[in-house]
């Protein structure tokens, strides 16, 4: 069966190749060169397409690691859930890897950074009893393992509950659209505008971040031109080998308190507010640069911007965005200990 995918690129060549075929009808002296048709990907500013829009909850234990599928991911947020520990949500829209996870159950948090997207495919292991009515009536295509066979979402034998279990985003996404017919959104501008790096920024070597169970670094690259990430401690590499990393890292400083939801041992979830405004950093080409994110409602996309007010352009590729109440730690080329950010 013909996927979205397929039919985008099918109409691109087509596209390009009228294109082609009018310019050369029209010229008799000089053969003309005629630039290669590509779209690119609004997430990622990369060549790509923007196709529908899967937001899939990934487990962030020591023992989900490695994790799967995360390097096709355009988007990757990291979220703070009960006892402290952390949970990925990741967006895919461009490249779709043979499988993803493990996945996990959904979070109150979640709403809102799926509301910046439109409606999305959302892809999950379930929710609290309480909270699932409440997820499944916001603007979502619930596509979730409670709603799709074995045969999508299925498990793997050489790992163990409750982080064995995959998704084949390929086969979800198949189903959804092409035999389920169900409205996705296809990806769009979510607020960050690409170009040159800002002035203003200060050099550093790494940065550390903390939550209460679970802590995070990011190494600049100059070979690879990407902030290596490092989980826990130790190198985060996916498991097909890739090395995590990022030429963009945003630090999104939120408030996060505790929400009406809790698990069965009453562990309240934690809610990151990612609506309204507040202060963060942008990580880019070795430099870490104050910036402001601002959001009027859940259905307004989140702008970043500088001192003065200006865009706080990202470079193209991939972007990670961490949201935390604690203030990130910079480590600079010159010095050997780390050095306490200051609010800025």
């Amino acid at each position: 069966m013909i996927n979205r995918w397929t039919k985008f690129l099918t109409a691109t060549v087509a596209t390009a190749s009228l294109l082609l075929l009018t310019s050369c009808g029209s010229s008799s002296t000089s053969a003309t060169k005629y630039p290669k048709v590509v779209s690119t990907n609004a997430l990622t500013g990369l060549p790509g397409i923007n196709g529908p829009v899967l937001f899939v909850k990934i487990d962030d234990t020591r023992q989900a690691h490695p994790q799967i599928g995360l390097d096709s991911a355009d988007v990757i947020y990291i979220e703070q859930v009960e006892g402290g520990l952390t949970r990925l949500a990741a967006i895919f829209s461009n490249t779709l890897p043979a499988k993803i996870g493990p996945i996990r159950s959904a979070r109150i948090s979640d709403i809102d950074l799926m509301a910046n997207y439109g409606r999305v495919g959302m892809a999950y292991s379930g929710a609290q009893s309480k909270f699932l009515p409440v997820l499944r009536a916001s603007n979502i295509e619930d596509i979730g393992a409670d709603t799709e066979p074995a045969s999508i979402y299925s498990r793997d034998p050489s790992r163990s509950a409750p982080t064995d279990m995959v998704v084949d985003p390929k086969a979800l996404l198949n189903k959804s659209i092409n035999v389920e017919h169900r409205s996705i959104v296809t990806a769009k501008s979510v607020g960050w505008k690409f170009g040159p790096l800002p002035v203003g920024g200060q050099v550093i070597k790494s940065v550390e971040l903390k939550w209460p169970a679970a802590r995070y670094k990011a190494v600049w690259s100059s070979g690879t031109q990407k902030w290596q990430i490092y989980y826990n401690g130790a190198l985060d590499v996916a498991a097909d080998g890739a090395q995590l990393g990022s030429p963009t890292l945003l630090i999104q400083e939120v408030s996060i308190t505790p929400s009406i939801y809790h698990d069965k041992l009453g562990s309240y979830t934690p809610f990151s507010n990612t609506i309204g405004s507040g202060s963060g950093f942008l990580l880019r080409d070795g430099q870490e640069i104050p910036v402001f994110w601002n959001r009027v409602n859940a259905t307004e996309p989140t702008t970043w911007t500088l001192k003065d007010g200006s865009p706080a352009y990202l470079p193209v590729g991939q972007v990670w965005i961490a949201l935390t109440d604690q203030q990130p730690v910079f480590v600079l080329p010159a010095l050997s200990t780390p050095t306490p950010s200051a609010s800025k």
